[in-house]
C-alpha cells in the first residue's frame, strides 16, 4: 500500500495515479546447484509466500507452483572502535515455476577468447620492459622525474 496523499479526483478529471507495488524482488544466483525449475530470489522479510506468488504471477505474468522461503539472518559486526551494525535482514524465497518452465540464469560475464598464454607472456614481456627503464635510471622511479 502506498501511504502518498494524492490529488482529490473529480468526476470527469483524468486520473493522475500511478500505482507501483510496495515490495521488491531481487533474483540471484543460487549458491547450490538447484532443479531448472527453481529460481531464487532475495525480498523484504515482510513479505509473504502469497505476496510473492501474486508478484510474479500477476506483474510479471510468470506461472508459480510453489514458493519456499527462508528469513536470513545477517551477523552483527564490529568496527575497530567497537561501534556495532549491521546489514538489513532479507527473505530468501526458493519459488518452483509452473509446469513446462525452466529458467537459467544467464551467463552475465563470459571470459575473453584471447589466448591466456599470450597474455601472461605479454605481460612478462612489459613488465621486463619496466624493469630495464628502471634499472636505467638507477633504481629511481620515474616519480622522481
Amino acid at each position: 500500500m502506498s501511504f502518498a496523499r494524492y490529488a482529490p479526483f473529480l468526476p470527469g478529471g483524468p486520473q493522475r495515479r500511478v500505482f507501483f507495488p510496495d515490495f521488491w524482488l531481487k533474483m540471484v544466483k543460487s549458491r547450490k546447484p538447484r532443479p531448472p525449475n527453481v529460481v531464487v530470489f532475495h525480498c523484504p522479510v515482510q513479505m509473504t509466500k502469497f505476496d510473492i506468488k501474486n508478484y510474479l504471477e500477476k506483474i510479471y505474468n510468470v506461472p508459480v507452483a510453489k514458493v519456499n522461503t527462508t528469513v536470513m539472518f545477517v551477523p552483527i559486526f564490529r568496527d575497530h572502535q567497537n561501534r556495532r551494525w549491521m546489514n538489513d535482514e532479507f527473505k530468501e524465497a526458493y519459488v518452483t515455476l509452473g509446469e513446462g518452465q525452466t529458467f537459467e540464469f544467464p551467463e552475465l560475464f563470459t571470459p575473453p577468447e584471447n589466448d591466456e598464454d599470450s597474455v601472461i607472456e605479454d605481460l612478462k614481456q612489459k613488465e621486463k620492459e619496466q624493469n630495464r627503464a628502471l634499472a636505467a635510471r638507477g633504481g629511481l622511479s620515474t616519480w622522481f622525474g
